[in-house]
């Protein structure tokens, strides 16, 4: 796979990026099972990371925060698997589940007070946000919501709610993550394809709205840097051109595999080896995906 070349040429060498990995200390994520490492932070800053994730190995934060690591950034993982916005605007699968609400409660309770191990600054810092995957897999179809475009519109008030928190505790500098085409997913394949058109034009509304709301944000916000940092076409040209790339099945995933394997190359046959595939069950990549994904993030945040 020749990653390098790959996110040199995804990425879009035109954007201007202000915020700098070369100078982040500290990076602090929200977010849902694409983010999440089953880090506590309840538990205090220095409790250890359990390393429980989606993808069968690393996910984009750890790869982000070890392997493009350039100036021995700590890393601080909010996210929550199955996470929404707002619970109360959209139930994740379970109660216990985090929130972006709960997170950045945990953040303000927690972290804000900058204790020992977190002595953060608002210009040595930088907080990424990936969220919504829930939020329009979990609402595309309710019969409740007649506007889809005004659902939206809740969400992202409720969201940048949160990030004005983050910033009134002294956060900065922001990377936003546009939510992946899970259209393309097996858990929405699977449906057929009324409810794949269905949830492709509710995602492309969310992101539409994630975009405006965070160019918003930094408009009315002094001193705040924002990155936006489009997963799309990194998935697209992935699934696209899937064979280039190695992978053996860009629509569906292999059963043995569904709930992780003991090795990132398990290979159970008649399935190729776990790694071989884009989605390691209906709806999470692989870390092969997410190794793409950080590359590209640690490239843009370097230009």
């Amino acid at each position: 796979m020749r990653l390098a070349f790959f996110v040199w040429s995804i990425v879009d060498l035109a954007a201007v990026v202000s915020a700098k990995w070369n100078t982040t200390k500290f990076l602090f994520a929200f977010g849902d099972s694409y983010t999440t490492d089953g880090f506590n932070i309840s538990a205090g800053v220095d409790s250890p990371v359990p390393g429980f994730t989606s993808s069968n190995g690393p996910n984009w934060v750890q790869f982000l925060g070890g392997t493009y690591n350039i100036t021995d950034t700590k890393v601080f993982n909010l996210a929550s698997g199955g996470a929404t916005i707002d619970a109360a605007l959209v139930a994740p699968f379970q109660p216990t589940v985090l929130s972006i609400v709960d997170q950045v409660e945990q953040f303000h309770q927690i972290l804000a007070p900058k204790p020992s191990g977190a002595q953060w600054s608002g210009n040595n810092s930088l907080f990424a946000i990936w969220i919504g995957i829930n939020d329009v897999g979990n609402s595309f179809g309710r019969s409740d919501i007649k506007s889809q475009t005004q659902f939206h519109a809740t969400l992202m008030k409720r969201l940048f709610g949160q990030v004005d928190t983050l910033y009134q505790d002294g956060a900065r500098q922001f990377l936003f993550l546009t939510v992946p085409p899970t259209n393309r997913a097996p858990l929405i394949l699977v449906q057929g394809p009324k409810v794949a058109a269905s949830i492709t034009s509710a995602l492309a509304d969310y992101n539409q709205q994630l975009v405006a709301n965070i160019k918003a944000f930094e408009a009315k916000h002094r001193g705040v840097i924002t990155t936006i940092f489009d997963t799309r076409p990194i998935f697209n040209t992935l699934l696209d051109m899937s064979a280039t790339f190695g992978f053996v099945n860009q629509t569906g995933f292999c059963d043995a595999y569904q709930n992780g394997t003991p090795d990132t190359n398990t290979e159970i046959p008649p399935c190729a080896p776990v790694s071989s595939y884009f989605w390691l069950n209906s709806l999470h990549p692989l870390f092969t995906v997410h190794n793409i994904l950080a590359k590209a993030i640690a490239t843009k945040l370097s230009l």
